[in-house]
Parts: C-alpha cells; structure tokens; sequence
C-alpha cells in the first residue's frame, strides 16, 4: 500500500504540479490512514469499504482533530481513491458517499486601519533588524502575498521601475502584483543592509534570496512567523497573530474601500470566488459597525 502512497504523490507532484506543502500534506494524511488498515488487518486498498472509512473518521473526531483538520484528510482520501479507481488499484471508489463534517464559519482575523498605521509606526527603522522587519511587513500588507510566497521570493522578483512583484503560488503558478510606493521604499532600505549581509554569507545556495538572514542565507518561516507575531503584539490585541491576519487585512481593506472582488481574487491569487467572498462578510461587518454609530434609528 505504501508504494501505491508513493506513486500517487509521484502523480501530484509531476502530473498536477502540486506544491511540497501540500504534497507533504497528503503524505502524512495516507500514512496515517495505512496505520490504520494495518492495525485492523486490510492488507489492500481494495478491501476498504465504506463502514471501515466511517469507523477511522470516526476515530478521529474521538481524537479531538478539529473539523477542519477531518475535512482536510477526508478531501486527501478522496483525491487518492479517484486515482486509485482510474489506475485500476481499486474497483470501487468507498469515499463517493462520504460526507465531510460542517465547518464552523469563522471570520477571517485583520487588523482595523488604525491599528494598521500604529503597526508600521512602531517599526524602528533606525536598525538593519528594523529594516527588514519593515520589509517584510509592508510587503505583506501591500501584496496580501502567502508566507511561503514572500520566503520563495528572489532578487529578481521585484520590480522597482514597474512597481510590482512576481510571486509562485499555490501549485506553483505565478502571479504578477502591484507593489505600494512604502513597501518600495521599505525594500529599497533593506536591501541596503542586505549587499552587506551577502557579501559576508555563503551564496552557494542562497545568492537568488530577497530576504536573508545575519549569514546570508534564505529566511525561513517560524522566524517571520515569530517576527509579525511580535510585532502585531504590540500594537493589537487580537488572538491570532501570524501573517496570515496581514493577509486578511490586506484583502479586507481593499474591499472597504470599493475594490472589485475578482480583483481582490486574482490579487490573493484563489482558485476559486467564493474562496475570497469569506472577506464580504467581514466587509458587511464594518457597514453593520459604521450603521450602528451613525443611524439615529440603529
């Protein structure tokens, strides 16, 4: 079964062009669902019926997994059993039938104009660390970019003269956005201080890198998570804190201003619309705020 496992996420990652993350995603879900077979004696994915798929769901909402972490290995079993089935590994697909448990809706975290502006004026500018702090969080809030966007980006991916950044996304397509005029100015003081931290680290691997750390080499990703989670502690008191919720900002506040929402899709770079109209919601909140403040009937 292992080997069937290996050729399927052979299959995501040369057939669909799927990206690590969720590859390694689907790795950990199948892994997971084998121990379970083995443990009850299925030695093929042939013999997987659908009482047995009820059974591991439901041994894993007696395990306290979230909804939405169910809903996720539900959709990778799913996904392996439609390829099982046209490959022949299988006869039958057992998750046609399979209903995946209802996702609580819960309203995107952001940060509010003015909390926005107190972000960015805390930033001391007057340290490299400061610098690239700076950096990183303009370009996260005027792009709406993905943490692992913004890691992946290099040297060549920003624009000054055009204004605008060229980011790979989820399954590895690119998109091209529009950059603001601060977060420009912000990579211009960077980048500053990183010719200096290049010229001192090893570039055999990491010369392409946009953001870099003290060696020189490519950042990786609890240290931003760790930076914005700082930063927006200071500043906010909102439970999440990662930057995602500069993401969620991003969007929300384009949106409050008027943008066209296949304009804030193609910009989050989503699949699909109804992805972005989470952030309508969080819209129709703020119409429902300044109502309540402002009607004398409210």
């Amino acid at each position: 079964m292992h080997s069937n496992v290996r050729r399927f996420l052979e299959y995501l990652e040369v057939e669909r062009n799927y990206s690590p993350n969720t590859i390694r995603s689907y790795e950990a879900d199948l892994h997971q669902f084998v121990a379970y077979l083995d443990s009850n004696r299925i030695r093929s994915f042939d013999e997987v019926r659908k009482p047995l798929l009820r059974s591991y769901l439901g041994s894993l909402l007696a395990a306290d997994l979230s909804k939405k972490s169910v809903a996720r290995k539900i959709a990778s079993l799913r996904s392996f059993f439609r390829y099982a089935k046209r490959h022949k590994i299988t006869t039958t697909n057992p998750t046609l039938t399979i209903v995946s448990p209802k996702l609580d809706k819960r309203l995107p975290a952001y940060l509010d104009e003015s909390a926005t502006k107190r972000l960015f004026d805390s930033i001391d500018i007057k340290s490299p660390e400061g610098r690239r702090t700076g950096a990183i969080l303009e370009l996260f809030y005027s792009t709406g970019m993905r943490l692992s966007e913004l890691i992946n980006l290099n040297m060549g991916d920003v624009d000054f003269s055009q204004g605008v950044v060229k980011v790979t996304g989820k399954g590895s397509k690119q998109r091209i956005i529009p950059v603001g005029r601060r977060a420009l100015h912000a990579l211009e003081l960077y980048l500053e201080d990183r010719k200096r931290i290049s010229r001192k680290g090893d570039q055999s691997n990491h010369g392409l890198a946009l953001f870099v750390m003290g060696k020189g080499r490519r950042f990786y990703p609890e240290a931003v998570i760790r930076m914005v989670k700082k930063s927006i502690g200071l500043v906010s008191e909102i439970e999440k804190r990662s930057p995602h919720v500069l993401r969620h900002t991003f969007a929300t506040h384009l949106l409050n201003r008027g943008a066209d929402l296949r304009a804030v899709k193609e910009l989050l770079g989503h699949e699909s619309l109804s992805t972005t109209q989470v952030y309508t919601h969080v819209s129709t909140e703020q119409l429902k705020k300044v109502y309540r403040q402002s009607h004398p009937k409210a």
